[in-house]
């Protein structure tokens, strides 16, 4: 470390060298980023192995078309279920058909999530595994 002004005639002025402390500093550094977990947010998805085999004599399932409309509404295609014991009585009368209908859920932009989960826990609950969501093009904005 120099303090002061150096030397006048020449010769050398002892200073630290900071290069091996900056070297371990960056080993630290390093071996710190690689021993922290990585946060990984994974969902488990049942993907299917190889190709599917050939259908034949492929019945079309019935389509249910299922709104909820902003206030929590839920139309059953077309028709406006008045409680939740009612649109679960109807899934779980379709949930037993085979084939097992498909459920188009329709939302409405400024519905709460809340309502579209309940739906779509009620479906899940009372069997209906044939479910996907339409109309996903109105949350682009």
């Amino acid at each position: 470390m120099s303090v002061g002004p150096g030397p006048e005639d020449g010769s050398v002025t002892p200073e630290m060298n900071t290069t091996p402390l900056i070297d371990v500093m960056l080993v630290l550094l390093v071996m710190l980023i690689i021993t922290i977990p990585v946060q990984t947010h994974a969902v488990k998805l049942d993907m299917p192995a190889g190709p599917p085999p050939p259908q034949t004599n492929v019945v079309e399932p019935e389509v249910i078309t299922i709104e909820v409309d902003f206030d929590g509404t839920v139309i059953w295609n077309g028709t406006v279920l008045n409680s939740r014991e009612e649109m679960e009585q109807q899934m779980q009368l379709k949930a037993a058909q085979q084939p097992q209908p498909e459920v188009h859920l329709r939302p409405n932009k400024l519905v709460k999530y809340k309502y579209v989960a309940a739906v779509l826990a009620s479906a899940q609950r009372l069997g209906l595994n044939k479910i996907g969501m339409v109309g996903n093009e109105q949350f682009m904005d």
